[in-house]
């Protein structure tokens, strides 16, 4: 099932998003997803609403170097154990909507294309074994980052922090075995990553068992698994795009932030 936030014009809701290729409609849902899906009786086709960040989440926590080849172009391994840090709410934007490069702060501002997990409920301290039953479903999302901040101060947080440097969408797929998906993230069309989540180091569950050990995490929460290798520069004027096999493809344009 995939599971959409749409704006109407008239107001903002839920809804599940049916049909083929060119022929999507969204059918409202009421309240929030979380629970059994009851249906409005009110129906859209997706070329009349637009689409927004899937969810509003309290916190999105991600993981760094969680593919080997990308730990490798960063000039490190693997880390021990999951590497988290946490990018604010703030960030998070919707498909088509636009990241605006911090002219003035920044001279360098990378894609990072990612598998995103969701969480559905409220949970802690989570058993690897059990991590399946707080998974609401996947959607696609990028990590953006100012690598030159990112080096300059060590931590993550001003680098990977900025206003609209979390796109998440178009969509949760709630139906999904994320255990080898292929990922693909293209600027102005071009390929510059291609991978498949069977290359995750720290699987899904564990991320689950390692995040919810610190934090307590509620519904809407999201989880970033972690970029492939071939991350790069954007610049103004381009449109990045991040496409997952079984959910579908999350672009934005970079716009200047003055």
């Amino acid at each position: 099932m995939r599971i959409a936030r749409f704006s109407t014009g008239d107001g903002v809701g839920f809804g599940v998003v049916e049909g083929g290729p060119g022929e999507e409609f969204i059918s409202g849902v009421s309240g929030h997803p979380f629970g059994p899906i009851q249906f409005t009786g009110e129906r859209h086709s997706l070329s009349q609403v637009r689409l927004l960040a899937p969810m509003l989440p309290s916190k999105v926590v991600a993981i760094g170097k969680n593919y080997a080849e990308h730990a490798r172009e960063m000039g490190g391994e693997v880390p021990g154990e999951p590497l988290m840090f946490i990018k604010p709410s703030t960030s998070v934007i919707g498909p088509a909507e636009a990241v605006a490069y911090p002219t003035g702060l920044s001279e360098r501002v990378d894609f990072e294309g990612e598998l995103a997990v969701v969480i559905g409920r409220l949970c802690r301290e989570v058993p690897v074994e059990r991590a399946h039953e707080v998974i609401f479903g996947y959607t696609c999302a990028n990590d953006v980052t100012a690598r030159d901040l990112q080096k300059k101060d060590v931590q993550f947080t001003r680098a990977k922090g900025f206003d609209t440097f979390c796109p998440l969408g178009p969509w949760i797929q709630t139906e999904l075995d994320p255990a080898d998906l292929g990922i693909t993230t293209t600027v102005n069309g071009e390929v510059k990553q291609s991978s498949r989540t069977s290359k995750l180091m720290y699987d899904i569950p564990t991320l689950i068992a390692h995040v919810s050990a610190v934090m307590t995490l509620i519904p809407g929460d999201v989880i970033l698994t972690g970029t492939p290798e071939g991350v790069g520069p954007l610049q103004v004027g381009d449109e990045v795009s991040v496409a997952i096999e079984g959910i579908g493809t999350l672009s934005n344009r970079v716009v200047s932030r003055d």
